[in-house]
């Protein structure tokens, strides 16, 4: 015990006398999660409450053109911006100006009213309620097309979420004049609504979570977690540099001329990057729970999950302390070491869900995603965080970390007893 604490101390030593390493270790992670959440945040309040200029050429000038332009103010998602003509539309959209143009076609509440009377009239004959007067023409009526300009520079998501609000105001403005198609045709006076044209079956969106109470996560919720993972995982990078540096500077040399076992080094680097990951996890919470509210940002809510958010960051530090010792292992030079370590540690945040969802990967992608410490930690995390589960349902995630930190460590004590023997 005497020999490892001497060890610790050793590397606490190291560690403190390099300022700018404390720097990066502590400063540069809370200066990401902060940026990263802005960010992020401030996309889902211009989606939830500021509304998106849309160029809007209307070449009908009728009555569903008026219902279309009520309903996108309605929408509350949406400034129209009156244009004359489709082409220059085009062009602004094409240069960025605007995300969006709507095209609204000529003749379409003159064909959509006809092709209305065509179906209704034709339902009412077959039952014998439509007596016999004027036919109406019943030549094919050509589909009607709204067209919609994207930047080209558009997300997809966004894409996606335009198509299907426009595509549900136009459906329900059929709706509202078939069924006052089928009242004139009754007889009865259309000022008069004989039809209720309100939707009869709604949504409502439920978190569920094991106390039955309903909560909305947010992008705090999901942005320490994931990025206080990043900054764990990247503490390899110094902490390979540094047992490269002793190999190098002749301390491992040294070492091994004393009674102390490579195990015994490995446990002090272990104890004193460990403490370094703990201490980045606590300061993510205090920034999180007061100074994203100073901000503007949502707070972080941790009531009630500390002991449960520390254990998976205890053993999410000792999966990142793990890889850095065997990196620093096999490591012969600090090119090897940095990079290497850097642009691995991307790699696991890719594929483990940090960077994109892992259900919006590609099926293959998603099992291998299944292979990242980070994809285990950021489950826990998440199960804590948003999930609100017991201790018994991280077990799994935490007993996956534990064996990542054993497997990795074993290999780096063969791996150097092997290449030291004699």
């Amino acid at each position: 015990m005497h020999k490892l604490l001497v060890s610790a101390h050793k590397e606490l030593l190291l560690l403190t006398r390099d300022l700018g390493g404390l720097a990066v270790l502590f400063l540069m992670p809370l200066l990401l999660v902060i940026t990263i959440t802005i960010i992020q945040d401030n996309t889902f309040k211009i989606i939830q409450e500021n509304k998106i200029p849309v160029l809007l050429v209307d070449l009908d000038k009728g009555d569903v053109s008026n219902q279309v332009k009520q309903s996108l103010k309605d929408s509350n998602l949406f400034e129209i911006v009156p244009e004359q003509q489709e082409s220059i539309a085009q062009d602004l959209v094409q240069k960025g100006a605007y995300q969006l143009a709507i095209i609204l076609p000529k003749d379409l509440t003159k064909d959509l009213n006809l092709k209305i009377r065509q179906n209704v009239t034709g339902i009412l004959a077959k039952f014998g309620v439509e007596e016999e007067s004027t036919p109406i023409n019943s030549s094919p009526i050509s589909q009607k097309e709204i067209r919609l300009y994207f930047d080209p520079a558009a997300q997809q998501a966004f894409k996606s979420s335009v198509r299907n609000n426009v595509d549900k105001m136009i459906a329900q403005i059929e709706s509202q004049s078939i069924y006052q198609a089928f009242q004139e045709e009754l007889g009865e006076d259309p000022t008069e609504p004989l039809f209720d044209t309100k939707s009869f079956i709604s949504f409502k969106e439920i978190i569920p979570n094991t106390h039955k109470k309903e909560t909305i996560p947010n992008s705090t919720q999901h942005n320490i977690p994931a990025w206080t993972l990043f900054a764990i995982f990247f503490i390899i990078l110094p902490l390979s540099i540094n047992m490269v540096n002793e190999k190098n500077q002749g301390t491992f040399v040294r070492l091994r001329t004393l009674p102390v076992k490579y195990a015994t080094v490995l446990g002090g680097k272990t104890l004193v990057f460990l403490t370094v990951s703990l201490i980045q996890f606590v300061l993510m919470l205090l920034v999180g729970i007061y100074l994203f509210p100073t901000l503007g940002l949502p707070k972080l809510d941790v009531s009630g999950r500390i002991p449960l958010l520390m254990l998976v960051a205890l053993f999410a530090g000792l999966a990142a302390v793990g890889l850095g010792l065997l990196l620093g292992t096999i490591a012969k030079s600090q090119e090897q070491s940095a990079p290497f370590g850097a642009t691995f540690v991307v790699i696991l945040a890719a594929i483990g869900g940090v960077w994109v969802p892992v259900f919006a990967m590609p099926p293959f992608m998603q099992t291998i995603s299944k292979l990242s410490p980070m994809n285990w930690g950021l489950n826990a995390f998440y199960d804590v965080f948003l999930r609100n589960v017991g201790f018994k349902e991280i077990v799994p995630e935490l007993a996956l970390l534990l064996l990542f930190f054993i497997a990795t460590t074993v290999i780096a004590i063969l791996y150097n007893e092997r290449k030291n023997a004699v």
